[in-house]
């Protein structure tokens, strides 16, 4: 059992929805797989692009983001033989899309529930075109509406899977086509409440989709087909000879989703990891590349495995008297978070001072105007985390001094360690985020380091936040 998820750059052609094509057939001629598929690039963006413009009154712009939608796909449908039915299809759901932006013009407003019945959309274009030409070159295969079987809640624009529904409704819809041997192609990113209202999972929901699949089917694999090689040892737009690495932990990768590592989804890594379903991230351009396997536990002498930044970070300071000798503060300052969902990514303290990060500041105002009942706070826009991930750092000594030592010349706002034995985070300025991951890979990593290096890896962009840019 095998699960593959292609991102938006993957299928942004009838050219590269072949190639994808091909890549399946070939799997298929040993398992039978479920392909998961994002939208095609930058799709979703018009998407929503256009919901904006018809809740702004702007209807013409939103339909000239339609037409820029069809003009994506028509053009990939006449690439392929025999479409002619496809684009009455397509035509059927663009016309729905008009409805829905002229619902959304009537109202003069752009709810998150009218907002995800509009950005799921593309992934639904996008894998109907790719299941035709699957069909078309003699591939058994089955379309799949993957709001049939991944049931959600009502939690729009960040739905959670309801799995005690989800895995028996997964397993009913997938198994018997899986069983007799016919490719099952559906959708990443979307889904449905139990009384059948479309959801999202989120941003780069498509790999979220691809290992809840994984699970709910038992997948021996899951497989996240992207634009790079694999996770490297720095991002290639910042360190030239930056390499792949291959193979790190379930705990290592899961620190690097969470802290930067966009070549995948923050959550994809969980579920896999709880059923320890082995991940592997390949290139869908150079796919004889071994790629990068995840899995539970990986043998490695390297004390240090990796760093990662996550940019566009805004720091929160609380400082009060109250804090000293006190019980209770920090459950009073984890309440406001939890009341505005929002989720804290890192956080020191000293007697009367907290510093926190978080990357969603949607309810930043009302969280400011809570906090301020208990002491005067200050924010900080525009930062980054910067995160070394290795193991066994509680047993080791001098590794943070080395880390901040090659960081000399470079501010750091905050730092967060302990928590983890194999995570030592700080905070700099968000401009400054570039130049400590060239100096830390420089440290450890060029010619001129020592003779015992310590390994880094850093995973470069992710295929799907670019696609839908």
């Amino acid at each position: 059992m095998i699960v593959m998820k292609f991102g938006g750059t993957s299928v942004g052609s009838a050219e590269r929805m072949q190639e994808v094509v091909q890549l399946v057939k070939q799997t298929a001629t040993k398992s039978c797989p479920v392909v998961v598929l994002s939208a095609m690039s930058s799709v979703t963006n018009a998407l929503i692009a256009g919901a904006k413009a018809a809740a702004a009154g702007n209807f013409n712009d939103a339909l000239r983001q339609v037409d820029l939608i069809r003009a994506k796909h028509v053009e990939a449908i006449n690439a392929i033989s025999g479409g002619a039915d496809l684009l009455s299809e397509i035509e059927e759901r663009l016309a729905e899309l008009v409805v829905t932006y002229k619902g959304i013009a009537a109202v003069g407003e752009l709810s998150k529930r009218s907002l995800d019945a509009v950005s799921g959309m593309g992934e639904l274009l996008s894998s109907a075109i790719v299941a035709r030409i699957a069909n078309a070159q003699g591939l058994r295969s089955q379309w799949l509406d993957a709001r049939k079987f991944m049931i959600t809640d009502d939690s729009f624009g960040r739905a959670n899977p309801v799995w005690g529904e989800l895995v028996p409704a997964t397993r009913e819809a997938l198994m018997p086509l899986l069983e007799q041997g016919t490719v099952v192609f559906t959708q990443g990113f979307i889904g449905s409440t139990r009384k059948g209202v479309s959801t999202t999972l989120g941003r780069g929901g498509s790999d979220y989709s691809a290992s809840i699949m994984g699970v709910a089917i038992d997948a021996d694999e899951i497989q996240i087909w992207t634009d790079v090689d694999g996770m490297m040892t720095a991002d290639p737009r910042v360190v030239k000879d930056a390499r792949v690495i291959s193979e790190v932990s379930f705990q290592e990768a899961s620190e690097l989703a969470y802290f930067g590592a966009k070549v995948l989804h923050p959550l994809t890594i969980k579920p896999a990891v709880e059923k320890k379903i082995p991940v592997r991230i390949l290139n869908t351009f150079r796919p004889t590349e071994p790629g990068t396997l995840i899995k539970d536990t990986v043998v490695s002498d390297d004390i240090i495995r990796a760093v990662s930044s996550k940019k566009g970070i805004t720091a929160i300071f609380i400082s009060t008297p109250k804090m000293l000798m006190s019980y209770g503060f920090l459950a009073k300052v984890f309440a406001i978070f939890d009341r505005y969902q929002t989720s804290i990514d890192t956080i020191a303290t000293s007697e009367i001072s907290v510093a926190l990060t978080i990357d969603q500041t949607e309810s930043l105002n009302e969280i400011v105007r809570d906090l301020s009942e208990y002491g005067e706070v200050r924010i900080v826009h525009d930062v980054a985390i910067v995160s070394v991930v290795g193991r066994q750092y509680r047993e080791k000594s001098g590794i943070a001094g080395r880390v901040f030592a090659s960081l000399k010349d470079v501010n750091i706002v905050m730092i967060s360690g302990g928590a983890s034995d194999i995570n030592l985070s700080f905070v700099v300025e968000g401009a400054n985020a570039d130049d400590a991951v060239r100096m830390l890979h420089g440290e450890f990593l060029s010619q001129g380091g020592q003779s015992n290096p310590l390994s880094f890896v850093i995973p470069s962009g992710s295929e799907e936040s670019a696609a839908r840019s």
